[in-house]
């Protein structure tokens, strides 16, 4: 696949965990971020919409800020898209709580979004069967045309305007799915734990 450009969206306010800095949370000793600029570390550009954090391995990302600072997913990626690189013709979306996010996961969602037929975002979909709309990849065009069309600020709108291939992931041990984010101490709790877990199956500390 031709190169891509990746926006991470790490400005959440992180109300049910306390108000805290959520993308510096650690799981299995890295901070939330870190792990998820680990999945795109091939990208030809990673943006991150969020108050900058310091002392991350690996290249530095470019940071940018939603206007007003905390006004949601669909204000974030307005504010990404201006610094795409000039020519980008996919975009990975996702959001900054994702621990076990994956680059064979990305990928997958990158394939996806540039499939045959009228495709033009690539989304995965949990356990349920419901959208996780942060873990995603777009056609660059199609997210600008997107982005342009609607008008309020619920990011599930951006999705409604657009033709959308919903992907399922297996092969995971049941808590480490790709698309799980971190919303609350309990959900933080399990994370830590399947981590560990997972831990035990691969002591280098690379799973």
């Amino acid at each position: 696949m031709t190169g891509y450009a990746a926006v991470v969206l790490a400005g959440g306010r992180a109300r049910r965990l306390g108000g805290i800095a959520k993308p510096t949370v650690e799981i299995g000793g890295r901070p939330l971020l870190a792990r998820v600029l680990a999945a795109v570390a091939d990208a030809d550009r990673v943006i991150v919409v969020g108050p900058p954090v310091t002392g991350l391995d690996g290249p530095e990302p470019v940071w940018a800020r939603e206007d007003p600072p905390g006004s949601g997913p669909v204000a974030a990626l307005r504010a990404a898209v201006p610094l795409l690189p000039p020519g980008t013709g996919t975009v990975v979306v996702l959001a900054a709580d994702l621990p076990f996010l994956d680059a064979a996961t990305v990928a997958r969602l990158r394939a996806a979004a540039v499939g045959t037929g009228a495709t033009e975002a690539a989304v995965l979909i949990d356990d349920g069967g419901r959208d996780q709309y942060l873990a995603a990849a777009w056609g660059a065009c199609a997210l600008r045309r997107a982005l342009s069309t609607v008008e309020d600020d619920r990011v599930s709108s951006v999705y409604a305007v657009a033709t959308v291939t919903r992907l399922a992931v297996t092969g995971y041990r049941a808590g480490t799915e790709p698309w799980r984010d971190v919303d609350d101490p309990a959900g933080l709790d399990r994370a830590r734990a399947s981590w560990e877990h997972s831990a035990e199956d691969d002591p280098t500390g690379q799973g």
